[in-house]
């Protein structure tokens, strides 16, 4: 066959050029609450291991999770909540605030839930990393459930107002 390489390897006139690995590339190990650990000790956080056996701290007053969810703990979820509540006569504002950061934003999803009378918001950041996942690919997803979660409540300071204390939660 004749023309252009590309062409003839479509049409299977040529191999595929084969891709080399690069030599210090770290292989996927599976998901561990002592790596998740780590990580955040790594980082400097403070945080303890509830009741449940999550990992769990709170950044900028707001409580974080650290979850590994899955048949297997295959699945890393970073959860947050909002430290206010909002009285349910808002759930149609707060709705569409988050509806308005949901359509924006890829990172992280973002929900209401009622909880005692009162609205509580939550950011949510997940990966399946059944095949495992290197330190990096692990770091990336847990600093990207942290940092969006935290812009999240950020941003909701500013454009919701009058939010109640959110119940008492234990500091680490």
């Amino acid at each position: 066959m004749s023309g252009p390489g590309w062409l003839l390897r479509v049409l299977g006139g040529l191999p595929k050029p084969a891709k080399a690995a690069p030599a210090d590339e770290e292989e996927p190990r599976p998901v561990t609450r002592d790596r998740v650990g780590d990580y955040l000790l790594d980082k400097g956080y403070r945080f303890v291991v509830d009741d449940d056996g999550d990992l769990t701290g709170t950044w900028d007053g707001s409580r974080f999770w650290f979850l590994l969810l899955g048949e297997h703990g295959e699945i890393v979820q970073v959860r947050g909540r909002w430290h206010h509540q909002v009285p349910l006569e808002q759930r149609s504002a707060v709705a569409l605030a988050l509806n308005d950061w949901n359509r924006e934003r890829i990172w992280p999803k973002a929900y209401l839930r009622e909880e005692e009378g009162m609205l509580a918001l939550y950011s949510e950041v997940s990966a399946d990393f059944e095949p495992g996942a290197t330190d990096k690919q692990l770091a990336q997803v847990l600093s990207c459930g942290l940092g969006t979660g935290v812009q999240l409540f950020a941003a909701l300071e500013a454009t919701i107002p009058g939010g109640g204390p959110a119940p008492d939660v234990p500091d680490n």
